[in-house]
């Protein structure tokens, strides 16, 4: 081990305390997500910390009363050794039920090994972990060779774009880390887009025509687009069911990659013939397919089923994917994350895992989703890596234990030494050139 990580090492043991600390300041701040628009505050503080860590610090607005923040602390050797991001957000999940919590939820309490707070697992805990490393580097006076840089993000609990819009951006490196709830778990993910599904009638009817478009010689070409979305949901389902048969990845159960008509609405009142009808769906897939790929699956499928109907194929449903908001635009887009096991990286991220822990990392896939999508999406190597577990998150009294974390910062700390210390090779050093 190296002196200067040996030294960090023993200074988070030291000042466990002040990771405590650290955790509650953050949690003290009610931002649940929704209603959402309420971190400028949290964000301001953690901006005012990184620069007296000697981080170079930028915010943005995002939406009103809500703010994204990247902050770099730069290399002495940048060009020649490799650069990190730490991503987090610092939305947290709604308090639906608030009557049931036991303790103050924006008030860390500690019971023993175990913390209680809103966020602790999903994912203040991890944020706090970066910034008592953070402290720790400036107290030392610990300089690094390559690029560290750290993003606070909004706006993952109800799938906003902040992450997406860093880096489409231009904020890059050499490899990230998305400190989300993962138990300690090295995790990639499958993706997850939603969409909305549109039929249209061109004209209206009183439901006094039904008896003229349904029966026999009735002479009415129309139809009810509330019935119509029966043949769309047909055609998802067999194309899910197809999917199920055709398709998998290491990692997930058959048949993870679904598509669930989750929400419909159509129609104006009982005196109308719907002439209108849109269905919400949430499609799931796996890590070597892409957001572009597969909506054109789901409308080949749901085109061809409706050119088949005789009053459809002259009134084609159309189509709406994604969003950067589902409290905004009703839509979000989580792309997936392959992981790179044989990589630099994750090898010495391992040997800092295995010497934090004491024993190999679980290596695997998320049955969540994460902004960790967005980096594979933005071809930046990257792992979900957290501490916390799913279990917890969004959970009535949210708890996390307090030994794990620590053990976590720990094997943060050393993989930032370690990984920031290494040389880029002259492949790399001439892209980045």
């Amino acid at each position: 081990m190296t002196t200067t990580k040996a030294q960090l090492l023993a200074a988070i043991d030291q000042h466990s305390e002040e990771l405590i600390k650290q955790l509650d300041r953050i949690v003290a701040f009610n931002t649940v997500s929704p209603p959402a628009r309420n971190t400028a505050d949290l964000q301001q503080l953690i901006d005012e910390e990184l620069t007296a860590d000697g981080f170079a610090t930028k915010q943005q607005p995002f939406y009103k009363r809500d703010r994204l923040l990247s902050a770099t602390k730069p290399g002495t050797a940048s060009t020649s050794h490799h650069s990190l991001i730490l991503n987090g957000h610092v939305d947290v999940a709604a308090l639906e039920n608030r009557d049931d919590w036991r303790t103050d939820p924006f008030k860390l309490v500690k019971q023993g090994d175990t913390l209680i707070g809103r966020g602790v697992s999903d994912m203040k805990g991890a944020i706090a972990a970066d910034l008592f490393i953070f402290h720790l580097l400036k107290k030392l006076g610990i300089q690094l060779p390559g690029d560290l840089k750290f993003q606070s993000v909004v706006g993952e609990e109800l799938g906003e774009a902040g992450t997406k819009t860093l880096l489409k951006q231009g904020e890059t490196a050499d490899f990230a880390i998305v400190g989300d709830t993962s138990g300690t778990h090295f995790q990639g993910q499958g993706g997850v887009i939603t969409g909305w599904i549109t039929l249209k009638s061109p004209h209206t009817y009183h439901d006094g025509n039904r008896i003229s478009m349904v029966q026999t010689g009735g002479g009415l070409k129309a139809a009810s687009m509330v019935e119509k979305m029966m043949v769309v949901i047909s055609a998802l389902q067999t194309l899910e069911r197809y999917w199920g048969i055709t398709k998998s990845y290491p990692g997930f159960k058959p048949g993870t990659d679904t598509i669930n008509p989750a929400y419909i609405k159509g129609g104006i009142h009982p005196a109308f013939v719907a002439d209108e009808c849109r269905l919400w769906i949430t499609v799931h897939f796996y890590p070597n397919e892409t957001v572009e790929g597969i909506e054109k699956e789901v409308e080949e499928e749901v085109i061809t089923a409706a050119k088949a109907d005789p009053w459809l194929r002259d009134n084609l449903p159309t189509f709406k994917w994604g969003g950067d908001s589902m409290l905004v635009d009703q839509g979000e887009v989580f792309p997936a994350l392959e992981l790179d096991q044989t990589s630099q990286p994750m090898k010495l991220l391992k040997n800092a895992y295995q010497s934090a822990f004491d024993r190999q990392p679980v290596i695997g896939m998320s049955t969540s989703v994460s902004d960790g999508g967005w980096f594979g999406y933005y071809h930046i190597p990257a792992v979900i890596y957290g501490p916390g577990e799913l279990v917890q998150a969004h959970s009535d009294n949210e708890s996390a234990s307090f030994d794990q974390l620590l053990k976590y910062t720990k094997s943060i700390a050393g993989f930032i030494v370690d990984w920031c210390q290494s040389e880029k090779t002259s492949d790399e050093a001439d892209h980045t050139e």
